[in-house]
């Protein structure tokens, strides 16, 4: 059983072109739940972040809602595998990212609802 914190606010998944430069408003005053994560690869920048702080000039998916898994840990084993399954099984779409201290789920925010209901009958716990 993992427990499950839902973080406020909806998320943006952003992508910036090859070689764009990280626009200093994903990086300044974050709040105390804001997250956001970047991946640089060479085809591109790939932005997580709240809906408010999405890059103007990039391609934007909105309407995600953010689940923090509580005490994770980077060398959990099978922690995305026991979230990410009971979605699948659900139908509901993910996008995962993990930093050094836990993992994090984004669900689309008109399936928040089956999706923490997947999660619980899997046996997690929602926070909060």
């Amino acid at each position: 059983m993992l427990d499950i914190a839902l973080l406020p606010g909806e998320y943006a998944v952003c992508r910036l072109a090859a070689g764009a430069t990280l626009p200093y408003a994903l990086s300044s005053e974050l709040g105390r739940a804001d997250v956001v994560s970047v991946s640089w690869t060479a085809d591109g920048m790939s932005v997580i972040c709240p809906t408010d702080r999405a890059p103007a000039h990039a391609v934007v998916e909105t309407s995600w809602r953010c689940l923090k898994v509580a005490d994770s840990g980077v060398a959990t084993t099978g922690t995305l595998a026991a979230l990410v399954g009971p979605l699948a099984e659900a139908r509901v779409s993910v996008v995962t990212f993990s930093t050094f201290d836990t993992d994090y789920l984004l669900v689309p925010t008109v399936r928040l609802a089956e999706g923490t209901a997947a999660l619980e009958r899997a046996g997690h716990r929602l926070l909060g």
